[in-house]
């Protein structure tokens, strides 16, 4: 796997539901390294700390694979990597091999695999139709969150590599299906739980379904 670009976001603001928000949802390349510190991507914007960003979320990570799919779909938006928000775009990054709590190194940077994205209105606000959302989920390509073991900086051309695999944890497709689908099965509801990563609003909702 390799880095495809590295992404950035300036304060953009938006209309929703006749207000005005600032978002970071509008991520473009840059050509110098990005740094990952502990809890974010150093001079990236989040503005919605309560959901991005911290310590199981410092950095995103997207597909590059899965951009031609979108792009099919619409194809007369401005492309560019960093579309969807993420903020290292990587090519044949796979969310059904890529599992709760693994550890990757990237660039300087020691990482590990925490939880898929869950898309929001501001994605589709960037795509210009909130029907995004529901395609999103129904892809199933996700991308991947990850926590900052060890910081420095990534840049295009670094490579993904894997130096230790979780073992008894859910890929990030199989936690991502889990997060949406009504008929949730109860082994996979335990692994979920069982892993440290998972946030305690997530085990809260899973073990209603127990």
């Amino acid at each position: 796997m390799k880095v495809i670009a590295t992404n950035i976001a300036k304060p953009t603001t938006i209309i929703w539901n006749g207000k005005e928000e600032r978002t970071g949802i509008y991520k473009y390349p840059v050509k110098e390294p990005i740094y990952l510190g502990k809890c974010d991507v150093l001079k990236d914007t989040v503005i919605d700390r309560k959901h991005h960003g911290g310590i199981n979320k410092a950095c995103y990570l997207f597909s590059e694979n899965n951009y031609a799919y979108w792009k099919n779909l619409y194809p007369n938006l401005d492309w560019d990597w960093g579309m969807f928000g993420e903020n290292i775009t990587i090519k044949d990054l796979d969310e059904a091999t890529l599992r709760v709590g693994s550890i990757y190194k990237i660039g300087e940077c020691k990482v590990q695999i925490t939880a898929p994205r869950e898309p929001c209105y501001k994605l589709g606000i960037r795509f210009g139709n909130q029907n995004i959302l529901k395609k999103f989920i129904d892809h199933q390509s996700p991308g991947t969150y990850i926590k900052v073991l060890e910081e420095g900086y990534v840049k295009e051309g670094d490579t993904f590599l894997l130096l230790q695999e979780s073992e008894n944890s859910l890929t990030i497709k199989q936690l991502y299906h889990l997060l949406y689908t009504r008929d949730k099965n109860k082994e996979l509801l335990k692994i979920a739980i069982d892993n440290p990563l998972l946030s305690e609003s997530k085990k809260k909702k899973f073990k209603k379904y127990l």
